[in-house]
């Protein structure tokens, strides 16, 4: 009897837990076959940009009130906005003219996909709006300043950036610039690198904005001039934006970090490259800057800017070399 009692107590254990297996079986079946609907959308709600009415932008910009302009550039003009929520936008307002010439570019298309970028040095594209006439582009504020006004703009503001926070810069706007070429959904090509475009936040941390625009206005020389390499000019033969062009516009971001000099149509570049090879950072630096004691990070920062700037696109390095050369760097002095 007490050996038929045990089979029966094994036989109701086996039972028991076999129909736990089934069940946890069941509701795992279940949990995973759910999971990849909700991570789908949890990614469009989180990549799309939202499509805002001109009442919307005429309500957050106050009727594009001129007290509320914090910046023209080759583009446009961009404000701050309120949002009904209360959140502040930057706003930007294509020129007009440009709008008229790329009546059917398919903006809305572009927008969309540039919105889809989504990186801790890369400024977040929210929404954007389109009317008759009118092309406008939301994007997240978070009281950023430009690095041109950093550095050219405001002389007391330029004291701020010390060494450290200048690799820094260096190495984060590297790195939301590989983020476009290299890993973004349909790799972006930015089209006009430069110091206005490299904006700070309150942590000195860089973002890169205004990437993706340049098929607005890409033979506009104004504001592009030095920023861009001579083969850009190209137009009849592989010119234009390009990955390559992009490296050469961070070579000059690069220069403007050293020197503490604005870009002048290019003529940093040719000022700056006989002294790097020369070795003269005396005259190189800027003024402003206490000179490192270890001067070796300091060479090879004037050394990355030289490659990327004094090379022909074929012999230029690419944006994934550059990065790995400045994150090492940013380690090594800022840690």
């Amino acid at each position: 009897m007490k050996h038929g009692s045990g089979y029966i107590a094994y036989d109701i254990v086996m039972v028991t837990l076999s129909l736990c297996l089934i069940v946890l079986g069941v509701v795992l079946f279940l949990a995973c076959k759910r999971k990849p609907v909700e991570s789908q959308e949890t990614v469009v709600v989180k990549h799309c940009a939202r499509v805002y009415s001109l009442m919307d932008i005429d309500a957050a910009t106050d009727g594009f009130n001129h007290r509320r302009i914090m910046g023209k550039g080759r583009l446009g003009t961009v404000y701050a906005g309120v949002q009904e929520n209360g959140e502040l936008v930057a706003v930007k307002r294509i020129h007009s003219v440009l709008v008229l010439s790329n009546a059917g570019l398919g903006f809305s298309s572009v927008l969309k996909w540039l919105s889809s970028a989504q990186h801790p040095n890369v400024v977040p594209i929210i929404g954007f709006s389109e009317a008759p006439g009118e092309r406008i582009i939301v994007m997240e504020f978070e009281r950023m300043v430009s690095l041109e006004f950093y550095l050219h703009q405001n002389v007391n503001e330029a004291s701020l950036l010390d060494w450290n926070k200048r690799v820094r810069i260096a190495a984060g706007a590297a790195r939301g610039l590989e983020y476009l070429h290299e890993v973004a959904t349909s790799n972006i090509v930015h089209g006009c690198v430069k110091s206005s475009n490299v904006l700070i936040d309150v942590n000195f941390c860089p973002r890169i904005c205004d990437y993706g625009l340049n098929f607005l206005a890409p033979w506009k020389k104004r504001g592009l001039v030095g920023y861009v390499d001579d083969e850009y000019w190209n137009e009849s033969g592989g010119g234009g934006a390009s990955k390559e062009s992009d490296v050469y516009g961070l070579g000059v971001v690069l220069l403007e970090l050293l020197s503490g000099r604005g870009c002048e149509e290019g003529l940093l570049a040719k000022w700056a490259l006989p002294l790097i090879k020369e070795m003269s950072f005396s005259e190189l630096l800027d003024p402003r800057l206490v000179i490192p004691s270890d001067m070796k990070p300091l060479v090879r920062l004037s050394k990355v800017a030289s490659a990327c700037v004094g090379n022909s696109r074929k012999c230029r390095p690419s944006i994934a070399q550059v990065t790995t050369i400045l994150n090492n760097l940013e380690i090594e002095v800022c840690i």
